[in-house]
């Protein structure tokens, strides 16, 4: 995975660290919080299952589930400080635009608050449409809401050659 520091804004994708996105500086402190608390259960439960004779594969097996939303979190966490330093994953054809603007507004520290004093709109306006990564949103608008973040959006076109096209069988 690639990712470039930029505010010639490089897009998030819509798959990766991005699934269940931290969207504020309260949710980053409570998922780091709880990022701490997981690993601290993580080392008691393998230490009890250790003390209680399990094996190596079963204590694997066991852990396992649990390992895996501690990764999960982890991404998450991380993919959350690296919108903070303003790093993006690059994005093809505006898929994901939603997420650009979600986490261009994190990268600039800005809160959905500012944001929305900035359009004009209600915050529970910015918080719905984030909820919603910004859904069927118009160029327009998209546009409307990159400018209050005073971040530039500039693209690359490059053109992969067309697969043959099959003609039609005349009847």
């Amino acid at each position: 995975m690639s990712y470039h520091k930029a505010m010639a804004v490089r897009f998030p994708s819509t798959h990766g660290p991005f699934t269940n996105m931290i969207r504020n500086e309260a949710e980053y402190q409570e998922a780091a919080k709880r990022l701490l608390e997981e690993s601290r259960r993580l080392d008691e439960h393998r230490a009890r299952l250790k003390d209680a004779g399990l094996g190596e594969i079963e204590i694997q097996r066991a852990i396992d589930p649990l390992e895996s939303f501690h990764l999960q979190l982890k991404d998450e966490v991380e993919a959350y400080e690296r919108l903070k330093r303003g790093e993006f994953e690059e994005l093809e054809n505006l898929r994901g635009l939603g997420r650009l603007l979600i986490t261009s507004r994190i990268a600039q520290g800005i809160t959905q608050r500012d944001l929305a004093r900035r359009l004009g709109v209600h915050e529970t306006q910015v918080s719905r449409d984030e909820r919603n990564e910004y859904f069927g949103i118009t160029l327009e608008r998209a546009a409307k809401i990159l400018d209050a973040l005073n971040v530039r959006l500039r693209t690359k076109v490059a053109m992969d050659p067309l697969p043959p096209f099959p003609l039609a069988q005349a009847s």
